[in-house]
């Protein structure tokens, strides 16, 4: 087809507009597939994604490693993603949803063992802060948290500390 130069800037403009949208929608619907029932209105993200967008962003990055047939992790998931509390403060994090198998297998993300479900708060800088904790839970499971209420404590906590 011969098209004028003016009709081919406009095409390639549109077409760079499309390609934009596509890979915008790939990304909401990416998100909302991590959610994973923990929450819709959170942007999720992978590990390796989420410690990529701590660097860049200067976030702190918040960790929930849960797999799919945990009673507690269960219990857990509808009180996470019916806060809307939560889903507000986790704009000041890069949140990060692992599940099943996408637990990583560095004894970091289990600093007082393997136990489900786990929060961890990371810096930006990717490490694990091992000092942010649920303070209010049982000392031989620091990183488990029970309600909505301890986990806004400890992402309250952890802005604290990061300086937030």
């Amino acid at each position: 087809f011969f098209f004028p130069v003016k009709r081919k800037k406009k095409l390639a403009k549109m077409n760079g507009v499309l390609v934009a949208c596509v890979l915008a929608l790939a990304a909401v619907a990416s998100a909302q597939d991590l959610a994973r029932g923990w929450g819709d209105d959170i942007a999720w993200r992978s590990l390796e994604a989420g410690k990529a967008e701590g660097l860049t962003s200067g976030k702190p990055v918040m960790v929930i490693i849960h797999k799919t047939w945990c009673g507690a992790c269960k219990a857990l998931k509808p009180k996470v993603a019916e806060s809307a509390t939560i889903a507000e403060l986790s704009k000041k994090f890069v949140m990060v949803n692992l599940q099943d198998e996408e637990e990583p297998s560095d004894s970091a993300y289990a600093p007082d063992g393997g136990y489900i479900p786990r929060i961890l708060f990371l810096g930006s800088n990717g490490e694990v802060e091992k000092d942010l904790y649920n303070k209010g839970g049982n000392p031989k499971y620091k990183y488990y948290y029970t309600d909505a209420d301890s986990v806004l404590k400890g992402m309250n906590d952890a802005l604290q500390h990061f300086g937030k």
